[in-house]
């Protein structure tokens, strides 16, 4: 792929984009390329046998026009015409769903591409800032997502290109700095002999963190969800308020790695279904203190502001943005677009 051949690049319209998840699908339709993102519907991936039904009984239950095209973001990589979900029954089968849906084309992206897809168009009430900072305008940004697992994506700018960059953000190592981390790091359990960050900053891992702060603290707690940790602490009990301070730390340590190993002064933006729930603990101060304990980079990091996405479904909407003006953004799609054009065979 060349820089020059994207301006070849465009997408027939109605246009559907899909957020697919273990749990839940997510879909919207874009009419045209200066139309806004029409949202249609949520549904559980469980009540589905398969995506082409699920995509049919929600546009029909919605009344929207049949679509041409489908960009789908799916949790993981991209490896043929065959793509398993790693939490849900369902296989992606792009030359199928031509023929189910009577599709001209469709395409499949990671789904922490279309979380950095929609970083540039990210404004006023769909952040929250976090901190001190300014975003510098077509600049590298980063967002950083702990959901169930954690994924993470840098958003580069070259050429007045934006270029999405997926990948394993989600497993470097992660360790104590703090003398309360410390204390309590010490009796995490570690996976493969190591613990990397989405063991602990994670829906899955929160109840880890948990259990690490509970023989801290030489309590009893058995917290089994990420849920029950949070409940627990809007009722102050100490061993989940504890955690998630720990965990606040944690993050803002690692999302400050990450801006000062990519220098992301277009800023770090978090997502990911845990964030709204501990919004709390990330904008008390000890998340941005974190952040910027970079020696001896302290004044380059407190000039790179910390976001907290607000926007109800910002895959989609980066799926959409990509859709009305794929000619700004260099997304890979050898191996990842199917036409019709091409034959269904």
């Amino acid at each position: 792929m060349s820089l020059a051949s994207l301006s070849n690049r465009s997408f027939s319209f109605p246009v559907l984009v899909a957020d697919i998840g273990g749990t839940n699908a997510r879909f919207a339709l874009v009419y045209g390329p200066d139309s806004a993102t029409d949202f249609c519907v949520s549904t559980a991936t469980a009540d589905h046998e398969d995506i082409s039904s699920a995509i049919q009984q929600s546009l029909s239950f919605s009344g929207h026009s049949k679509p041409r095209t489908a960009i789908i973001a799916v949790a993981g990589p991209v490896t043929g015409d065959r793509i398993p979900l790693t939490n849900a029954k369902w296989v992606i089968e792009p030359r199928k769903l031509i023929k189910d849906l009577g599709l001209e084309d469709v395409v499949v992206v990671n789904d922490f591409e279309a979380q950095a897809l929609v970083l540039p168009g990210l404004s006023g009430s769909d952040i929250q800032q976090v901190g001190s900072g300014a975003a510098r305008p077509a600049s590298t940004k980063f967002v950083l997502g702990p959901g169930t697992g954690l994924g993470a994506a840098a958003m580069i700018n070259a050429v007045d290109t934006w270029i999405p960059v997926p990948g394993e953000g989600g497993h470097v190592e992660v360790g104590p700095v703090t003398a309360d981390d410390f204390e309590v790091f010490q009796h995490i359990e570690r996976v493969g002999g190591r613990l990397g960050a989405e063991q602990i900053l994670s829906g899955t891992g929160l109840p880890r963190l948990a259990r690490g702060v509970t023989k801290a603290m030489a309590l009893e707690r058995r917290f089994k969800t990420a849920s029950e940790i949070t409940i627990a602490a809007e009722q102050n009990d100490p061993v989940a308020v504890r955690t998630l301070e720990v965990f606040a730390r944690a993050l803002g340590r690692l999302a400050g790695d990450f801006a000062l190993s990519l220098l992301a002064r277009g800023g770090v933006y978090l997502t990911g279904g845990v964030t709204p729930r501990i919004a709390k603990y990330l904008t008390d101060g000890s998340f941005r203190t974190a952040f910027e304990a970079k020696a001896p980079h302290e004044a380059l990091m407190r000039s790179i502001p910390t976001y907290i996405i607000c926007h109800e479904n910002p895959a989609l909407e980066g799926l959409a943005s990509y859709a009305r003006a794929p000619d700004q953004f260099a997304v890979e799609l050898d191996g990842r677009r199917w036409s019709r054009k091409d034959g269904l065979s």
